[in-house]
């Protein structure tokens, strides 16, 4: 096969780019057809031939080893200046969280107090939010003890039903009202520690949350790693009040983006509980789309913030790379990954946000980022920001999706923004999507596998289900070369995405190709690998992780069975702010949400 030379990405010419449309060549396979194809793949006989064959037919091999890639490696996000944000609050990162807190709280419009009164008269559903739980806590409505008793209740009863829902991989109904009793003795002392006192949070189970261990989803890795405190983020939330309800379920090691976990039960969708969440945060999404909690914190290295927030009907925040400290968790160390919050509501989502960020000492000095800072939404300026904004969209991409419904609600909201708020859509063109997916695979899985290898002994490895073991099986694949090319693709990747946004200030896309795919019964006890479905679930989530970039996945209507379809929103470096402003405004305009089928009231006393 002969060499691809590529022309260096400041020399191309994009009005002369094609669109390629992905096609992934893949076999689905579900029971003990996926047992024996795995079993066939880890065999030193058979599996290079096979790994081989599946690589060049999707254009792994052309892409990664024979093609000339002129750019120097990117070995992590590389973001050039950028202009400060305007009608903002900055904050310094070395602001106790609860002082952040308090300083994004300040940047909401004025709280609604006929919220409550207005939902139990009207046939519309609402989620009570953050500032819902708060009132009703100062107002003497209820306490932190009352929830947790609701919430401990929903949880057994979501674990009696048939199917059971299997929100969570570890959760102690005690260690629950030990927090709770702790939150409500403030309330009556007069002295609540933030706006997030008493408000309940799940957290994923790859990131720790002292006394629970870290699974990340498998039967084995807290055997071998020891949670001995909270994560940086973790601590940041209990600092300000918060009650850690638990560690949420999650597709194992967070190696697949439909929530499918044999080991203990794939997470149902509240909206439809035949169908999956998406994942790989899948607990952390179903536990806030069901009313349970009223945020959790999620980890996103392929979307797996976004996707389950899509598909779940929520809100999803992936940060740029560095903003959040992820120390505490599975992930940690990887160049792809943020810990990032998912909640019902924009204003919710902005309000955790503020009490987990927060750079690294290591990403400070690397990364510089600018200081954080929140969009005041209350504000006339707000307003006139939003009309200045400039969305750039890609059409071909945007309309690659498995079903029509998806690319045309999102098309009309982004007309409802137009209307309501005078933005301008622009055409923009992002080459080479084949080779940053590539990119993605190899970097991701490649820090995966450095990650999890010095762990593998005793059997470790067959005791993983069988997608993840085809997955790290695929990893142990790539070459030291494949891996540094993918990093020069990153830097190519990132070149692309710097000049869209020297004429626009947000790229906007579907979330997902599709929206909740079903669940195949033969997939509950041994799992399933359908690289297809996650090609239509990651295709447009790669390019933040990638090169670092903040986005945002809001939910903006539904398809004809009533699943969720979420608008992605991709911001500039350290952009967030800007984000939550537009995020926030089509929240306002986007039809209402539907109840899912599985809903915990446990604020229904208000």
């Amino acid at each position: 096969m002969g060499k691809r030379i590529l022309m260096p990405a400041q020399e191309i010419n994009l009005d002369n780019v094609q669109y390629v449309q992905e096609r992934i060549e893949a076999p689905h396979l579900t029971g003990f057809l996926l047992k024996l194809f795995v079993w066939l793949v880890e065999s030193r006989l058979f599996g290079h031939a096979i790994l081989s064959v599946l690589k060049r037919k999707n254009k792994m091999t052309q892409i990664l080893q024979h093609t000339v890639i002129p750019e120097e490696p990117m070995f992590f996000p590389e973001f050039p200046p950028q202009e400060p944000e305007t009608a903002v609050d900055f904050v310094d990162e070395d602001t106790p969280p609860a002082l952040r807190v308090d300083h994004a709280l300040k940047c909401l419009p004025s709280y609604d107090t006929s919220k409550a009164s207005r939902v139990a008269h009207s046939n519309s559903f609402l989620y009570w939010t953050i500032r819902d739980y708060a009132n009703a806590y100062r107002s003497g409505q209820t306490t932190p003890s009352d929830v947790a008793e609701c919430i401990i209740s929903a949880v057994e009863e979501s674990l009696n039903r048939n199917p059971p829902l299997i929100f969570f991989i570890s959760f102690n109904a005690n260690e629950l009202r030990k927090q709770a009793a702790a939150s409500t003795r403030r309330f009556e002392e007069g002295s609540p520690l933030s706006i997030l006192d008493g408000i309940f949070i799940a957290i994923k189970d790859d990131i720790d949350c002292y006394p629970y261990p870290s699974k990340g989803g498998t039967v084995w890795f807290h055997k071998v790693r020891e949670v001995k405190q909270d994560a940086v983020c973790v601590s940041r939330l209990r600092s300000c009040g918060a009650i850690l309800a638990g560690k949420a379920n999650m597709h194992e090691l967070g190696m697949g983006v439909t929530g499918n976990n044999p080991h203990y039960g794939t997470t149902r969708n509240p909206h439809t509980i035949q169908h999956y969440t998406g994942g790989s945060s899948s607990g952390p999404a179903a536990i806030v789309a069901s009313g349970l909690c009223a945020a959790a914190l999620g980890t996103d290295g392929g979307g797996s913030v976004r996707i389950p927030s899509a598909l779940c009907g929520v809100a999803g925040f992936k940060t740029t790379y560095g903003r959040t400290n992820i120390t505490g968790s599975l992930c940690e160390g990887g160049t792809v990954e943020i810990i990032g919050p998912i909640a019902t509501t924009v204003e919710d989502v902005m309000l955790v946000y503020a009490a987990i960020l927060g750079s690294s000492t290591v990403d400070l000095a690397r990364l510089r980022p600018m200081l954080p800072c929140f969009p005041m939404l209350g504000t006339t300026d707000n307003l006139n920001l939003l009309g200045s904004l400039k969305l750039g969209k890609y059409s071909s991409w945007f309309a690659d999706v498995y079903s029509n419904e998806v690319s045309e609600t999102c098309e009309r909201i982004l007309t409802q923004v137009a209307n309501s708020f005078g933005t301008e859509t622009r055409e923009i063109m992002l080459p080479e999507l084949e080779e940053m997916r590539a990119a993605h695979l190899v970097s991701i899985g490649s820090e995966a596998l450095n990650h999890i290898y010095p762990h593998f002994e005793n059997g470790q490895r067959m005791a993983l289900s069988y997608d993840v073991r085809l997955n790290m099986a695929l990893f142990e694949s790539f070459l030291a070369a494949d891996y540094v090319a993918a990093q020069s693709l990153r830097r190519r990747i990132m070149h692309y995405h710097m000049e869209a946004f020297k004429h626009v200030d947000i790229i906007v896309t579907p979330t997902t190709g599709m929206t909740a795919p079903k669940i195949p019964s033969s997939s509950l006890k041994i799992g399933e690998t359908d690289f297809e479905t996650s090609g239509y679930l990651m295709r447009f989530v790669l390019a933040p992780n990638l090169i670092g970039l903040p986005a945002i996945s809001i939910p903006v209507g539904h398809d004809k069975d009533g699943l969720p379809i979420g608008l992605q929103l991709i911001g500039r470096p350290w952009a967030e702010a800007t984000l939550l402003r537009l995020a926030s405004a089509i929240e306002e305009i986007a039809p209402p949400q539907k109840r899912p089928v599985v809903f915990y009231d446990v604020l229904k006393g208000v």
